[in-house]
C-alpha cells in the first residue's frame, strides 16, 4: 500500500571544468512540487483495495490539475510576452513615423485623420515632449532668455528669505506681495515638491530632479505674480520635466497655465469654475442619466471630485503612464478632453458607484484604484458623446457663459 509524500527538488546547474570562467552557482527549481506514491510503512495496516484505488484516482486528478495549470500559466506568459513584444515593436515603428514623417512636416500634417487618429493611441515617449510642446505653443513668446531672468530673480528672493535682514517690503511691491505671502508661496512649494510623485523619489530633496522642479515652479512665481503657486501646480510641471528640457518645460508649464480652463482654476475665478462645473453636467446628465440621477439623490456635486482632478490634470489621480495618455489626447483635443476624462472614468465605475452613499463616492473618486487599466479607460472613454442637443462642448459652455442656459444648480447662487 502506498502513501502521498511532497518532496522539491532542485538542479544544481553544471560549471565545466576547462571553461577558466568564475560562475556562481545557480539553483533553479526543477519542478515546484513532485508527488511521489510510496508504500504504507510495514508497521501500519494494508489499506483496503477500495481505498488504494480512491486514493490513486486521487492522485491521477491532481496530476492532472497541476499539468493543467501549468499549461494554462506557460499560455498566459507566452501571451504577455508576444503582447509585449507586439507593443514594443508598435511604439518603435510609431516613433519612426512621428520622427521622420510627422515631426517634420507638423504644420500641414497635424490635423490630418491619419495623424489624429495615431495620435489617439498615445505618444511614443521619445517624442512625446517635442508633440506636446508643438500643441501646447508659445503664444506667450517666452524665450530661454526669460526663463533664465525669471530663474535668477527667484534665486534673488530666495536668497534674501535665507537672510531676512536682506528682505524688505519694498522688493515685494514689484510683485504685489507681501513678505509674509511670498515666504508662504515658497514654503508651499518645498511642501509641495515633497508630495509630488513620491513613489519615484526623483523630486524630492536629493532627488535628480528636486532643483530643477524647484527652478521652474519659483521661476513662475515671478513671471506670474498675480498667479503665484497655487498647490497642485508641482504636478504639472513634474510630468513635463520628465519629457523635456528645462527650459521647453517652463515655457509649456506657462503656456499651458495660460488657457482659460486653467487659469479660471488656478486663479479661483469662482464663477467661470462654476460655469465649467455646469458644462460639465450638461454631459454628464446626457451619457450617464442613472448616476447623474444618483449623484443627484446623494447631494453630491461635480466640484468634490473635479476640482483636483483638472488642477492637477489626472497627474496625482491616474497612474503616471496613463495620465500621460490623457495629456496626449488633452495636448490634441483641448480643455473637453479633460472633462470627456472624467466622464470616461465615471463611465468605467458606474456599477460601483451606483451601490455607494456620499462619503464613499467622494472616498472613491478622490483617490481612484491603483491599478487600472489604459485600454478599459480609453475604451470608456470612446464611449462618451460630447454633443448635447447639437452643441459642441465649446458651444454649451459659451451659451453658459453668456447666461442663456441656467438650468444647472451649480449656476444659481
Amino acid at each position: 500500500m502506498r502513501i502521498i509524500y511532497f518532496y522539491t527538488f532542485y538542479f544544481i546547474s553544471s560549471i565545466s571544468p576547462k571553461k577558466n570562467v568564475k560562475r556562481n552557482l545557480d539553483f533553479e527549481p526543477l519542478s515546484t512540487t513532485a508527488l511521489i506514491l510510496e508504500n504504507r510503512p510495514a508497521n501500519l495496516p494494508a489499506k483496503p483495495e477500495e481505498e488504494a484505488q480512491k486514493h490513486r484516482q486521487e492522485y491521477e486528478e491532481m496530476v492532472a490539475q497541476a499539468k493543467k495549470r501549468e499549461l494554462k500559466e506557460a499560455q498566459k506568459r507566452r501571451k504577455q510576452l508576444e503582447d509585449r513584444c507586439k507593443h514594443e515593436e508598435s511604439i518603435g515603428n510609431a516613433a519612426l513615423t512621428w520622427s521622420q514623417e510627422i515631426l517634420p512636416n507638423w504644420q500641414s500634417m497635424c490635423s490630418s485623420k491619419r495623424v489624429r487618429d495615431l495620435w489617439w493611441q498615445g505618444l511614443p515617449p521619445s517624442v512625446r515632449g517635442k508633440v506636446w510642446s508643438l500643441a501646447i505653443g508659445n503664444e506667450l513668446n517666452i524665450t530661454d532668455e526669460l526663463y533664465n531672468i525669471c530663474l535668477a530673480r527667484a534665486k534673488e528672493k530666495w536668497n534674501a528669505f535665507v537672510a531676512p535682514t536682506a528682505a524688505t517690503e519694498t522688493e515685494s511691491e514689484d510683485a504685489g506681495l507681501s513678505h509674509a505671502d511670498r515666504e508662504a508661496s515658497l514654503e508651499l512649494i518645498k511642501l509641495d515638491i515633497s508630495r509630488t510623485f513620491p513613489s519615484l523619489c526623483i523630486f524630492q530633496q536629493g532627488g535628480p530632479y528636486h532643483d530643477v522642479l524647484h527652478s521652474i515652479l519659483g521661476a513662475y512665481t515671478c513671471y506670474r505674480p498675480d498667479v503665484g503657486y497655487v498647490q497642485g501646480m508641482s504636478f504639472i510641471a513634474a510630468v513635463l520635466i520628465l519629457n523635456m528640457d528645462t527650459a521647453d518645460a517652463f515655457i509649456a508649464f506657462a503656456n499651458l497655465l495660460n488657457k482659460p480652463c486653467q487659469m479660471a482654476f488656478y486663479r479661483v475665478d469662482h464663477s467661470l469654475m462654476l460655469t465649467y462645473f455646469a458644462a460639465f453636467e450638461v454631459f454628464f446628465e446626457e451619457n450617464l442619466p442613472k448616476l447623474f440621477a444618483h449623484f443627484k439623490n446623494n447631494s453630491l456635486s461635480s466640484d468634490i471630485y473635479l476640482i483636483d482632478w483638472i488642477f492637477t490634470l489626472y497627474s496625482k489621480s491616474l497612474p503616471l503612464d496613463i495620465a500621460c495618455r490623457v495629456w496626449d489626447v488633452f495636448c490634441r483635443d483641448g480643455e473637453e478632453f479633460l472633462f470627456r476624462t472624467a466622464l470616461g472614468i465615471l463611465r468605467l465605475y458606474e456599477d460601483i458607484l451606483t451601490h455607494m452613499d456620499f462619503i464613499h463616492i467622494a472616498q472613491f473618486l478622490t483617490r481612484l484604484p491603483d491599478y487600472i487599466s489604459a485600454e478599459e479607460i480609453f475604451s470608456s472613454i470612446t464611449n462618451i458623446n460630447m454633443n448635447s442637443k447639437n452643441k459642441k462642448w465649446a458651444q454649451v459652455l459659451q451659451a453658459l457663459q453668456k447666461g442663456q442656459d441656467r438650468g444647472s444648480p451649480l449656476l444659481k447662487h
